[in-house]
């Protein structure tokens, strides 16, 4: 009976202590559970995504309800509050600096009134004085003089020696009329030689000697080098056979290739200088006199063709040519700028990366711009930036793969039914009644993409949603200065605001 109890004690006791161990295992692991929970909660949330399907977005990890993927982690986000658009790339600092991301402050440039565009050509013979030589007369080629093509030819030259026994019978025919001494027949025998390109000296000699010769030389009607040699000795030629191919190297041409983007500089008189690489440290000059109105398909370039002397003969066909062409810019007045590197193209779109101002941290969004010329290693923008605005000329694409894999719109994922908008952005505006509040509201939502506009004249914020595609903040700030109302961006002009009425003049 005593051992008993004594038992139960134990029992008791073993019971107690191993309930103190298990409390203590669990209230403390909870404890620290929701310490880290709340530490988190406090500090940063985190998104977890579907790596094959980033539409999807929750705050806690699982299963992709398409894929049925684990979800990993997308990003964390400060507990700080933001005004970012819901469409921008946020970025931590550490993340900026690991991508190399840099931007620069874009604003209108006064373009040069000369641009310097660079060509790449070759040098070309003039096509206008190309020759042929060819044969007056009907034989067999007994002798040729020139016999390579590259030679140079004189005019009055020989050439060849023909055997031509028509050219013996009309010799014939001349000798006996000088014989007869009928002066129509002679002349009529002079006339047919002359025909043949037989010179008066030819046809004096032939006179005098009384004799008929079966051969007869032809001389080089024209000068140049020989290009192409179509006879050989021993052959037979026709009337009017070409013997000889030749080209007048006194002037030639240098056909240079011109990108789509280089013909708006250029045009027919403007001079060219350029030089030779196997004539270094000579410049050569020229003009303009031809722009091929058809570009070449496959590399997109049209020839531009400038046409100089050649005295000395240094200029050869096929030499290569560097040009620099010198030409004023059709562009007036000041324009936006952006470097070339800023730019994505899509094919059909050309995107850059915009910083959002004023926000708490790195925050870039998608913006499309319509460009203009090129200027070296930058574009004039049409349309899509403003005077002030921040954009990145390095880390672009890093910007861009971030977005795709947010589901965001990037360069490769547009959806023309979604509405790029920054939404409960404020713009400080100053104002006095509601005459004030009327009219910053109207011109606010007079700039093309804004959806939304709302003045407080108690906290004198502007409330804007705007389509970050078609405007900007800058544009809009400018738009209710110039109807009479300071901006923290643009001040109104004395002029607009002396006008307004006297309830609504607020400095």
């Amino acid at each position: 009976m005593k051992t008993n109890k004594i038992l139960k004690y134990v029992l008791f006791g073993l019971i107690f202590i191993a309930g103190i161990v298990i409390g203590k295992l669990i209230f403390n692991g909870h404890s620290t559970h929701d310490h880290a929970t709340e530490q988190l909660s406090e500090n940063k949330t985190q998104i977890w995504t579907c790596s094959m399907h980033p539409q999807i977005r929750q705050d806690h990890p699982g299963k992709c309800p398409i894929c049925g993927m684990d979800l990993i982690p997308l990003k964390t986000v400060g507990n700080a509050t933001v005004s970012e658009d819901p469409n921008a790339v946020m970025l931590s600092e550490e993340a900026v600096a690991l991508a190399n991301i840099q931007t620069i402050v874009v604003g209108a440039k006064n373009i040069a009134p000369t641009q310097e565009t660079h060509l790449y050509g070759t040098v070309k013979p003039n096509e206008r004085l190309l020759r042929s030589q060819v044969s007056h007369i009907s034989g067999r080629i007994e002798k040729l003089v020139v016999n390579t093509v590259g030679e140079s030819v004189r005019p009055g030259q020989i050439i060849a020696t023909v055997y031509s026994p028509d050219l013996l019978n009309a010799q014939q025919e001349l000798l006996e009329a000088k014989k007869l001494g009928q002066p129509a027949l002679l002349n009529a025998a002079r006339e047919k030689l002359r025909s043949w390109k037989l010179t008066d000296n030819q046809i004096t000699e032939i006179e005098k000697s009384a004799s008929a010769s079966s051969t007869i030389n032809i001389m080089a009607n024209v000068g140049g080098i020989v290009t192409a040699k179509r006879v050989e000795q021993g052959d037979y030629v026709n009337q009017g056979g070409v013997l000889f191919d030749l080209v007048d190297l006194s002037s030639v041409w240098v056909v240079f290739d011109a990108y789509e983007s280089d013909l708006p500089y250029l045009k027919i008189g403007d001079q060219v200088d350029f030089t030779l690489q196997s004539l270094p440290g000579k410049t050569f000059s020229g003009k303009i006199s031809f722009i091929d109105p058809i570009l070449d398909k496959t590399t997109r370039t049209a020839k531009i063709r400038v046409e100089t002397t050649n005295p000395k003969l240094d200029l050869k066909p096929e030499m290569y040519a560097n040009a620099v062409v010198k030409t004023s810019s059709k562009q007036q007045g000041n324009e936006i700028v952006v470097p070339k590197s800023a730019v994505l193209w899509t094919g059909k779109r050309s995107i850059v990366y915009v910083k959002q101002p004023d926000s708490d941290m790195p925050a870039f969004h998608l913006r499309e711009i319509e460009l203009g010329a090129s200027l070296g290693e930058a574009y004039i923008v049409q349309s899509g930036l403003s005077n002030g605005e921040e954009v990145v000329t390095s880390g672009a694409f890093v910007i861009d793969a971030s977005a795709q894999l947010e589901g965001k719109p990037s360069m490769m994922n547009r959806d023309n039914n979604y509405e790029l908008q920054i939404t409960n952005y404020e713009l400080k505006v100053y104002g006095a009644c509601d005459m004030c509040k009327e009219r910053i509201e109207k011109a606010a939502k007079s700039v093309a993409g804004v959806s939304f506009a709302e003045w407080d004249d108690e906290t004198q914020q502007l409330h804007l949603k705007f389509n970050i595609g078609k405007t900007s903040l800058s544009a809009i700030s400018k738009a209710v200065a110039k109807a009479g109302h300071d901006t923290e961006k643009d001040k109104a002009p004395d002029v607009v605001y002396n006008a307004l009425p006297p309830c609504c003049q607020y400095r």
